[in-house]
């Protein structure tokens, strides 16, 4: 994994959470309950979080120990590919079960941020 993958990546997920934020603004609005809506809210919020911390991961990424920086970078996109997925597929579907795949997701969102913080305390020194 390089830190250009990680940018277009973040690019492209952010691209797609704001979309995914605007289609719930607008197009969802009337079409599933306020609880859905809440459900996708939440999804689009953690996918423009996520988009932003792989563009850290990816700013960081020449002070970051290489093993750990590449376990990180994809432990995030596993994470909010898993977790904003399953909460998409969940509103629109309103397959209630796809929800329980979510906390997966959220694990793996957890883990990547701490992997983070292990890229970093073995990384090059300021």
């Amino acid at each position: 994994m390089s830190p250009r993958f990680l940018i277009l990546c973040g690019a492209l997920v952010l691209a797609l959470g704001v979309a995914a934020g605007a289609f719930g603004a607008h197009g969802l609005r009337r079409l599933v309950t306020p609880d859905l809506l809440d459900t996708w809210r939440t999804a689009a919020h953690y996918q423009v979080i996520h988009g932003l911390g792989l563009l850290l991961i990816a700013a960081l990424w020449s002070r970051l120990a290489p093993g750990p920086a590449a376990w990180t970078a994809g432990l995030m996109l596993a994470g909010l590919l898993i977790f904003s997925a399953s909460l998409y597929a969940l509103v629109l579907t309103g397959i209630r079960g796809l929800g329980a795949v979510t906390p997966v997701g959220g694990l793996l969102l957890i883990l990547s941020w701490l992997a983070l913080g292990l890229a970093a305390w073995r990384g090059a020194a300021a």
